[in-house]
């Protein structure tokens, strides 16, 4: 009789874990470098190959029992000082804008010891929007820390990796402005910076989830205020209390930013267009059209555009965020061209207001002629000189009867007119 030592464990838990058979086994060395580690895809590939539909925590139970998967490592935890250090990286985030889905820029910043965040959207990153965004974070916070760890992003890297790292002069100049200095973690030690790291999944399921938002500007004001009333109030079971509450004590500790702070901007050179607009960022920005053809220097904000000659400041537009080929007109830079009042020659004047059958015959003279009927108009006043009255009138009502406008004809008309009141003798005469 075997000893109750011997039996095999008789209990729910060991029914629920079957042991992994020895083909499956086998063949799961093959499939998890086919699968690349998926555990899905195996379950998927073992149904397929060998007919066998565990659960996946059954599935993953096997893995973890052949030893395929490099077991975790054991972690380590990073202390800080309140203001010693902060932490800045990006994330590429899937936000829905004006009802379209749209990739953003995730730009954040963390206080190490306080846990306060700062969350702003771009979208794009390069150094201009890097120190747009490192320019807001320390007024956000009120000061900085005297070092601030990124990662090897080449955005703010321009040789080497970790301590070996050379920074762009133009953001060691900006840093050294705001009381801080770039510091690069390590190669494959991201956990350097897992202050910052662990946030951007919070950002994505708590923030991002079921909003949306107009345009960039109403997402970062609606991420401005997550920060706030979010992020940075809710306490923290590493802290104990909520960052806001910790950011009391780290704010004294920070370095105190420059009374005058520096503007961040870009400037280029255009010349304008054509159609009066300058170009920048595949976008266009209308300028008054008096400098069509003119080289202009554009000035490059976070938020609005200026477009200058000289000293003199012609354009301020709001700037195009999130969009390509758009273009924007400012009122009254491109007025569309009112054609002038025709004024009525001054022969017009001179013929008119004497006589019904005259005003009208200048009218109509002055519609069908070409421009402003100003030589026919000379012609008729020369008649209207030369000629009586009488037989002038009677000339321009049988014209205007049958729509005659040659001045040549209506003058044959009047010498006929002339001729029948002066010299109208008697057909027979009288005998001698």
């Amino acid at each position: 009789m075997r000893s109750p030592a011997a039996s095999p464990p008789d209990t729910a838990e060991g029914a629920r874990q079957p042991a992994c058979p020895a083909p499956v086994r086998l063949w799961l060395v093959s499939a998890f470098e086919r699968a690349r580690g998926n555990g899905v895809r195996i379950q998927e590939m073992l149904a397929a190959e060998m007919d066998l539909r565990p659960g996946y925590s059954t599935l993953t139970r096997w893995i973890r029992e052949a030893d395929l998967r490099t077991p975790p490592k054991r972690a380590g935890a990073y202390y800080f000082a309140p203001g010693q250090e902060m932490q800045h990286d990006t994330s590429p985030h899937r936000v829905i804008l004006a009802g379209k889905p749209v990739t953003a820029q995730c730009a954040s910043l963390i206080l190490a010891y306080s846990r306060r965040l700062f969350v702003q959207y771009f979208a794009r990153f390069t150094r201009f929007e890097a120190k747009q965004f490192l320019l807001e974070a320390v007024r956000f916070m009120a000061g900085s820390c005297p070092t601030c760890v990124i990662d090897n992003t080449s955005v703010i890297v321009v040789a080497g990796a970790g301590d070996e790292a050379v920074f762009a002069p133009e953001m060691v100049a900006l840093a050294r402005t705001l009381g801080f200095a770039f510091r690069a973690h390590p190669v494959n030690m991201p956990d350097r910076k897992g202050r910052i790291e662990r946030p951007f999944s919070w950002i994505e399921g708590n923030f991002l989830a079921g909003r949306t938002f107009r345009d960039f500007a109403d997402l970062n004001a609606q991420a401005l205020a997550w920060c706030e009333n979010v992020a940075n109030a809710k306490p923290k079971r590493a802290l104990g209390v909520a960052p806001n509450a910790a950011y009391g004590v780290e704010k004294l500790c920070l370095q105190p930013l420059p009374a005058v702070l520096p503007p961040v901007y870009q400037v280029v050179e255009r010349v304008v267009d054509l159609q009066g607009f300058v170009s920048i960022e595949t976008n266009r920005y209308s300028v008054p059209e008096r400098w069509v053809g003119k080289a202009l220097s554009v000035y490059l904000y976070a938020t609005e555009v200026r477009v200058c000659r000289g000293e003199q400041l012609l354009a301020v537009h709001a700037r195009l965020l999130g969009v390509r080929d758009a273009k924007q007109k400012l009122p009254g830079h491109h007025p569309t061209p009112q054609p002038r009042p025709r004024t009525p020659p001054r022969e017009a004047t001179l013929l008119q207001g004497h006589d019904p059958l005259l005003d009208a015959y200048v009218e109509a003279l002055v519609r069908q002629a070409h421009g402003r009927g100003v030589r026919p108009l000379r012609r008729l006043l020369e008649f209207k000189r030369t000629y009586p009255q009488g037989p002038l009138l009677a000339a321009v009502a049988q014209a205007l009867q049958f729509g005659l406008f040659d001045l040549g004809r209506l003058e044959r008309m009047i010498l006929q007119q002339v001729a029948g009141d002066f010299f109208n003798l008697d057909d027979g005469g009288d005998d001698a």
